[in-house]
This record gives C-alpha cells, structure tokens and sequence, in this order.
C-alpha cells in the first residue's frame, strides 16, 4: 500500500514541531523535513513540496504564498497554517466542523487553510447561531480573548522560556489599533455583514485559549433566548468527535473559564452562560491554540485527506 509523503515546511516553529510530534512515528505516512542546511534554500524547499502527497506549510505569511507559488506538481496538496490564504478564493477553509459538508470539502481539496487559533473559537461559536438567525449578521459584536504566549510563535515562547528570561506580566493586552489580521477570516466565515470588534490578550503561561462573546438579548431577533442559542449549537455539533457543549449556565452557580483546561489535546468546548433577569448572555469557547487552534487541527485535515486518498 502507498505511504503518502507528508512534507512539513517549517518544522521548527510551535506549530511545525507540534505537528512533527503528532505524526511521529506512525507507519501509515512517511514524513519529510528538512534538515537545517537546506530549509533556507529555495531550490530545495521546492523539490521537497513537489516531491509531497500533501505538504503542511508552518511559515509566515509571505514565505507561504512564496512555497505555494513553487508548486508545479499538480498532484500536491497543500494544508497551509499561515493566515496567507484564509480569505482567498479557491482555499478551502480548515474547519471540518464548520457545517455538514465541510469535512467532505477538505477531504477531497488541493488546497487548505488552516483557521486561525482565535477564529477557530469565535467562529464555531457564531457560523451556527447566524445561520440559523438568531444572531444577526450585523450585530455588533465584540469578541475578546486571552491566549497562553506561545500564541506568538517561536520568538514569544523563547522570550518567555530562554535562560534568564524576565519574570512576565500577568496579561498583556494588544490588537489596540481595531485591526489583528484574524477579523476579516472571523467575518467571512462566520457569515457576517459587520465586522466585529475583536480584543486579544496573551497570558504568563504556555497555552490555551479562553475566548467569550457577550450578546445583549434585548437586540437579537424577537424570541431569541439563552435557551434557544444553546439548542442551535447543541444540535449543530452533536455527534462532534472534537467540539463538546456543555449544559446551559443560567447563573445559578458560580463558575469559571481555564483556559488551559483542554491543552495537549484537538478538543474544543463551548458554552453558553446566561443572566436572564439581566438579559444578557455569554458564549463562550475553551481550546488550546496549539491544537484545536493550530497543530490538531492541521492533523484533523490531514487525516480527512489522506483518507480519501485510499
């Protein structure tokens, strides 16, 4: 039987060593990195991408479109994990839970985009709630966010972790400017019209992401409950293998958000708490960016298309 060549360029950032980890030793794929004398050389990061069954690209942006740009081999399928192509035309979008037929979309793509660590949490939380109309595409909304560091790639985590490294602030808030490069991938595939106010934040500690939307009820479609919103995402992501809701909080007990309570693993848990005399209600999403909301999700595509190569 054919093993196919998974190629991971860019191996040594978080999200590539996450994924090498994850791949390691399997016996149903060969695997293929570069060794560090040759990941600079352009001659040979092309042979290594066209030579692959599918390629896993862990680059910035720039050097993304540059790899994807080297393909001449038409065979090759590519899972990119930059944001280079979350919006573009001919991508498919890397969230299998995204609606019924999305699994299917990758599995049979050429070409994927990774979602983004903080889209992957705001997305799933809303894609379900718009498209039923319980929250309008135009809401205003307001999306905030806290992420462990290494949600700032290699350079943050060695700012964190190298010898002698400063003792860190509890939470850094950024994304001041209204302008993080996640909210256009948020708006489009999320289905709305507006674009949402989106409010990032990095946490002393490694990962894990802890991400709430809060929704006045007073402006969402006449009937539109806490209730109603969390049947719509029950229902939606019943039978998920990765995406878990958890019961309906109407603010009866005290509760609280970890945001590394899922971490080293693909899962994803949503939730909906609700103040009803307040008429206020909270989604919220748990997930570790280095899974759900990078690595994982890589992998989870992956699998997708590798199983209808069979």
């Amino acid at each position: 039987m054919h093993q196919p060549l998974v190629f991971i360029d860019g191996d040594q950032g978080t999200t590539g060593l996450q994924i090498h980890g994850r791949l390691h030793g399997r016996s149903d794929l060969r695997l293929l990195t570069l060794p560090d004398a040759e990941r600079k050389d352009p001659a040979r990061r092309a042979e290594a991408i066209n030579s692959a069954d599918v390629a896993i690209l862990c680059l910035p942006d720039d050097p993304a479109r540059e790899a994807v740009a080297a393909i001449v081999n038409p065979a090759v399928r590519v899972i990119d994990a930059s944001s280079a192509h979350r919006t573009s035309a001919g991508w498919v979008y890397g969230l299998p839970e995204l609606d019924d037929q999305q699994a299917e979309r990758i599995a049979r793509a050429k070409r994927v985009s990774n979602p983004g660590c903080y889209p992957t949490g705001a997305i799933a939380l809303l894609r379900p709630l718009v498209s039923a109309g319980l929250v309008q595409a135009d809401y205003p909304l307001t999306i905030n966010a806290v992420s462990g560091y290494s949600g700032g790639g290699r350079a943050a985590v060695d700012r964190h972790e190298a010898p002698g490294a400063q003792a860190s602030q509890g939470v850094l808030v950024y994304g001041l400017n209204l302008d993080h490069k996640h909210v256009p991938e948020i708006q489009q595939h999320a289905g709305l019209t507006q674009r949402p106010v989106f409010v990032p934040s990095y946490g002393s500690y490694r990962q894990g992401i802890a991400l709430t939307i809060a929704l006045q009820t007073r402006l969402l479609p006449a009937g539109v409950t806490a209730g109603r919103l969390h049947e719509s995402l029950h229902e939606h992501y019943h039978g998920s293998r990765y995406v878990q809701v958890a019961p309906l909080e109407l603010g009866q007990a005290p509760a609280q958000l970890d945001p590394q309570a899922v971490n080293d693993s693909n899962d994803l848990r949503l939730a909906v708490f609700a103040n009803e005399a307040h008429g206020q209600v909270l989604l919220t999403a748990v997930f570790d960016n280095l899974g759900k909301g990078a690595s994982g999700a890589a992998v989870q595509n992956l699998e997708l298309m590798l199983a209808a190569m069979h």
